[in-house]
């Protein structure tokens, strides 16, 4: 599978926020969001070939219970299951961060879903030219509830805008039996500054719907940058 990095830090976003956790990000992805936040991973994958093993030595130089599997898309990483089956056997926590388009019966102690919005459509990146399969392939209500079905699940909300609430309420709907304290509303943004602004008003959203707010401590921490 193609990892773009292995790496020990802090959660920063989701229901674990602040847990020490190692994270294998996989390179690949079927969407092409206009702000991914990891470019080397969608619009232009890098990366190193590594075997399951590889990845496990990898995971095994890090002191931590937590594992994050992350992308790009880890659902399309051709031995994912195989990965997070031996992880399991070697009693770590997987946390699978997935846009929820692919499903495949993984090992899953939380399945942390961020379907996209419309507000990710890049209509003006590179000519638009993705836009529309972007828009195509973006959200799948038959996955989510097979994830949700299947495994523990936060749902996580890129919210860029304030429209971008009714599309979370129509996706809601769609989904019986959502435990609104599992329902995540995130700024989009890759600085401190952006997520301040947007997290001012989401913020309120959050607390006239009775959802959380997400904050990104490692954007607070680190800034945008790799390997944190």
């Amino acid at each position: 599978m193609k990892i773009a990095e292995i790496f020990f830090s802090i959660q920063g976003e989701g229901l674990l926020t602040g847990v020490p956790s190692i994270f294998v990000r996989t390179s690949g992805c079927p969407l092409r969001c206009w702000f991914c936040d990891t470019d080397y991973t969608s619009w232009h994958p890098e990366g190193d070939e590594l075997s399951v093993e590889e990845v496990l030595d990898r995971v095994a130089g890090f002191s931590a219970r937590h594992v994050v599997l992350t992308g790009g898309e880890p659902m399309i990483a051709p031995e994912v299951e195989e990965l997070t089956i031996a992880l399991r056997r070697r009693g770590h926590h997987i946390t699978i961060e997935t846009a929820a388009v692919v499903f495949k019966p993984v090992e899953c102690d939380l399945a942390s879903l961020s379907p996209k919005l419309s507000s990710s459509i890049p209509f003006e990146r590179e000519g638009g030219r993705l836009a529309r399969r972007h828009d195509d392939l973006r959200l799948r209500p038959d996955v989510i509830r097979t994830f949700m079905e299947r495994y523990p699940y936060q749902l996580k909300f890129v919210i860029d805008r304030p429209s971008d609430l009714d599309e979370v309420g129509a996706l809601l709907a769609e989904l019986p039996g959502v435990d609104r304290d599992r329902v995540l509303l995130m700024p989009q943004g890759v600085t401190p500054e952006e997520v301040r602004a947007r997290g001012l008003w989401l913020v309120e959203e959050c607390k006239r719907h009775g959802f959380r707010y997400c904050p990104r401590l490692h954007i607070d921490l680190y800034g945008n940058r790799r390997g944190v």
